[in-house]
């Protein structure tokens, strides 16, 4: 066996490598980088699909932290990193059709990344303290025209999906809130619910314990439907603000010219964690709903989203740095 080692160790070395990898990756740990601080949607989303993928590439995924700038600073990182497949990146919807409408980044969305395939969808929810005297959106809406810009909101970040959904939400309402943003969205929690914002604009998987819990109190949330997870909370559309949706999306995507043979491993163990009964349980307990799907279907969510939150950013006249 070691003189096998030997003599098969210099023709590995002479491939190219692309045949190198083929048929043998990953021969590593693999790095799957977060744009948000651990605690937040983001991070309970990738420990769901962690143990399942993990045992389908048969190599430990590995958290890379790399919070700040509504997740772009780490997905400026993997758009540098070697295509390889050693680099993957979980991201929610903000880093890839929000803050490209809003700022010059250093990568673009449809060309600096290789998409695998989504995994969950939903809004995020409209929570409040529960110092704060609304039950509902109507009280909300009377409070919030009565008192034009005196109520402050909080969100996981400026450019992030739940800021634009209170953009989105003013917009349509016809109100004015002061935006406190966050460098993550369980920061923006504690604030909450120690009564230093009296709203936030929160990720379904971040919320969801605080609401059961009584700690904060729902308002609404900004999904088509309701969420699994919170089936007695309203959305807001269904509370009169007619055509409001605000979704969240998360998806696993790798740099751009991700060698085929890797996305489709990666794509075939993301699957296989997504039809996992325990796995899809705890995601729907989060707030979100599993979607599963194609790399095409990925590129054309982003597309899609890219051309809706454009408009949210031209005409709120957003400055998001």
């Amino acid at each position: 066996m070691l003189l096998r080692f030997v003599l098969a160790a210099p023709l590995l070395h002479l491939a190219p490598p692309l045949r190198a990898q083929s048929g043998k990756w990953p021969r590593k740990p693999v790095k799957l980088v977060l744009g948000y601080p651990p605690g937040g949607a983001t991070d309970g989303i990738a420990r769901q699909v962690q143990a399942r993928m993990e045992a389908q590439l048969t190599q430990p995924l590995i958290f890379d932290y790399r919070a700040g700038a509504g997740s772009t600073i780490a997905a400026d990182y993997v758009a540098r990193a070697a295509p390889d497949g050693y680099t993957l990146h979980i991201v929610d919807s903000g880093a890839l059709t929000i803050s490209p409408n809003a700022r010059k980044l250093n990568y673009d969305p449809l060309s600096s990344f290789t998409p695998i395939g989504p995994i969950c969808n939903g809004g995020t929810v409209l929570v409040a303290h529960p110092s704060l005297p609304v039950r509902d959106l109507a009280q909300l809406l009377v409070l919030l025209k009565a008192k034009p810009g005196a109520l402050t909101f909080g969100t996981a970040g400026v450019g992030v999906p739940g800021h634009l959904a209170a953009e989105l939400f003013q917009a349509m309402s016809y109100t004015e809130m002061a935006h406190v943003p966050y460098k993550g969205g369980a920061q923006a929690m504690v604030d909450l619910i120690g009564g230093q914002v009296p709203l936030l604009f929160a990720s379904m998987g971040s919320a969801v314990p605080y609401i059961a819990s009584g700690k904060i109190k729902a308002l609404g949330v900004t999904s088509a439907q309701r969420a699994t997870a919170l089936p007695s909370v309203p959305t807001i559309a269904e509370q009169g603000l007619a055509g409001y949706e605000a979704t969240t999306w998360f998806a696993l995507v790798g740099p751009a010219k991700l060698p085929a043979e890797v996305v489709s491993r990666v794509g075939d163990a993301l699957a296989d964690a997504l039809t996992d009964t325990a796995v899809r349980t705890a995601i729907t307990g989060q707030g979100y709903e599993p979607a599963p799907g194609t790399p095409q279907q990925l590129h054309a969510s982003i597309q899609a989203d890219l051309t809706k939150w454009r408009k949210v950013i031209r005409d709120r006249k957003l400055e998001i740095e």
